[in-house]
């Protein structure tokens, strides 16, 4: 009888949730090297003139750049966990594309409407996700009890947390990036069950 020894792999399980991690650690490093100042010229997202190609860098590279290790890893950590089920279920390119949406609808909103606020950070990305991975057992004609849950608790907590607690938090971010995951997650999940 031989003896096999199992050999363990690392597999690159989640290559967009893995790379857009990456892209967030290096933003970070790239921020703390230069005193913010690539922060501010890439990844964070504020008025500026609309002919400046930065501008529209910005619109999307500020759900990469974060204000510190703790915003980072928060962000991250959420990320982390919900993404790869969530890439596994709907594809790669579905959740790159829910990524993206959700950096420039925020991204285009706090330019037009928040001129002296400076955004930075993946927490719509991470709201959109959690909306998003309650769609993961929705059928025909159904809507999700957990959603519905996840949904009035989140957006109320939101809602109170604007209104009510002052903090550096973008709540409206937060509400969008959640609202952009629940529409794409349903539009996502009623395109798969039409084609059975």
């Amino acid at each position: 009888m031989r003896n096999r020894s199992s050999h363990l792999k690392i597999s690159f399980n989640s290559p967009v949730i893995l790379i857009f991690t990456i892209l967030c650690f290096a933003a970070l490093l790239l921020g703390e090297a230069t005193d913010g100042k690539t922060t501010d010229m890439f990844f964070s997202v504020y008025r500026s003139s609309l002919g400046s190609p930065l501008t529209y860098v910005r619109f999307a590279g500020h759900v990469l750049g974060h204000a510190g290790w703790e915003h980072f890893i928060g962000n991250i950590m959420l990320i982390l966990i919900v993404g790869p089920l969530l890439e596994e279920k709907y594809g790669s390119l579905n959740l790159l594309f829910v990524i993206l949406a959700v950096a420039l609808v925020t991204g285009v909103i706090n330019f037009a409407f928040f001129p002296r606020i400076q955004l930075l950070g993946a927490s719509g990305v991470v709201f959109a996700l959690i909306l998003l991975s309650s769609f993961t057992s929705i059928k025909e004609g159904e809507i999700p009890l957990t959603f519905i849950l996840v949904a009035a608790v989140y957006l109320g907590g939101q809602v109170y947390e604007g209104l009510f607690v002052p903090n550096n938090v973008a709540n409206l971010t937060h509400i969008l990036g959640g609202f952009t995951g629940a529409v794409l997650g349903y539009v996502m999940n009623k395109n798969k069950m039409s084609r059975y």
